[in-house]
């Protein structure tokens, strides 16, 4: 069982939009019974909004985003969507794999980003109700896109259970070994309130270790401790309290956008928690993955949007594992199934049920 809760509630459908070959784009609408609503869509198997009470019980969306499907195609910032095949970076957009070099599509810098120049984030995926209370996104992706060997079937479900989590749950197999590290890229405001930045949050990360990286942000392969340091999220901690410190891995990211190496453990456990001291609102993150990449939203720039109106917490592989030896494994081979969970538990200590 994934959640803690039964998946009891709604899910309607809606045509959303056309992409410009004239298919159509349906976007789903999911309901719990203390009201709480997510929207997802076929277009990047996208979270669109999800809505939560505050402490008084005003409901508002937590999510950075759009609400047309115009706008979700025209912007660069990967709101909502799930990234692949691999997000994250890859140095030079290379990697050898079984003595073979293959070169991706370079999309950042020099370096491949979140699955290239058209990732998953930019695709058309088919989305079904299942079960009532669920909806799966399916995307193929074929040998050589964007570089990556092998014929791929991804597939997300979203659920919104009745005790308040919002489950993203990505699998995927494949015809070739190829790396897959596949992506929620949500960007989170507990305020409700975009205008309002996410420095007055307090973020908690269960890691002792993150990854320093260089002027381009590819991780150096060491693995260094977070104490001592503005990286130290052990305890809870107020992100603008430090985010601006003269301290060289937060001067190189203009604030924080590093992988945290999560505690070891076995199966989905928590990863992070991040509240608004304002409305109460408290998100939980559980996982399976070994990382979290903690993203205060540093390039966000101008309308609707400035710099640090929201953040992300994308857990995921380490990045540029294809790289990195003795990084975990984030090679996907014949046989096998890639499996990568994401809990959002909602709740807020300032109005109990």
């Amino acid at each position: 069982m994934l959640g803690g809760g039964m998946a009891a509630g709604r899910v309607t459908e809606e045509i959303y939009g056309k992409l410009p070959n004239g298919e159509k784009v349906k976007i789903f609408t999911l309901t719990n019974k203390n009201g709480l609503v997510a929207k997802v869509m076929e277009y990047g198997a996208n979270l669109v909004s999800m809505q939560v009470p505050d402490g008084s019980g005003k409901m508002a969306n937590l999510t950075l985003g759009y609400d047309t499907l115009e706008g979700a195609r025209g912007s660069n910032a990967y709101f909502g969507a799930t990234v692949g095949r691999f997000g994250n970076r890859i140095k030079g957009g290379q990697f050898t794999l079984e003595g073979e070099t293959y070169q991706l599509a370079v999309n950042n810098g020099n370096n491949h980003l979140h699955g290239g120049t058209k990732g998953f984030d930019k695709r058309k995926w088919d989305g079904n109700i299942i079960g009532g209370s669920s909806v799966e996104f399916t995307y193929f992706s074929e040998n050589n896109e964007e570089g990556y060997p092998g014929n791929l079937h991804a597939k997300v479900t979203y659920t919104l259970n009745d005790a308040d989590e919002l489950i993203w749950h990505a699998e995927a197999t494949a015809d070739a070994a190829t790396p897959v590290n596949m992506v929620l890229h949500t960007y989170w405001n507990l305020s409700g309130d975009a205008a309002i930045p996410i420095t007055d949050h307090l973020l908690t990360l269960v890691a002792e270790a993150y990854l320093p990286t260089d002027s381009e942000l590819i991780p150096t392969g060491a693995i260094t401790p977070v104490a001592g340091t503005p990286l130290d999220f052990r305890a809870p901690r107020i992100i603008g309290e430090r985010i601006d410190a003269s301290f060289p891995a937060l001067k190189q990211a203009g604030g924080y956008d590093h992988a945290f190496i999560l505690d070891p453990g076995q199966g989905t456990r928590l990863a992070a928690r991040l509240q608004d001291p304002k409305t109460g609102r408290l998100m939980e993150i559980l996982t399976n993955q070994p990382a979290v990449q903690f993203y205060s939203g540093n390039f966000l720039s101008g309308v609707p949007f400035a710099r640090r109106s929201g953040l992300c917490l994308e857990t995921e592989a380490f990045p540029d594992a294809p790289n990195q030896p003795h990084f975990p494994s984030s090679i996907l081979r014949p046989g096998s199934q890639y499996s990568h969970t994401i809990i959002h538990r909602f709740s807020n200590p300032t109005h109990p049920k």
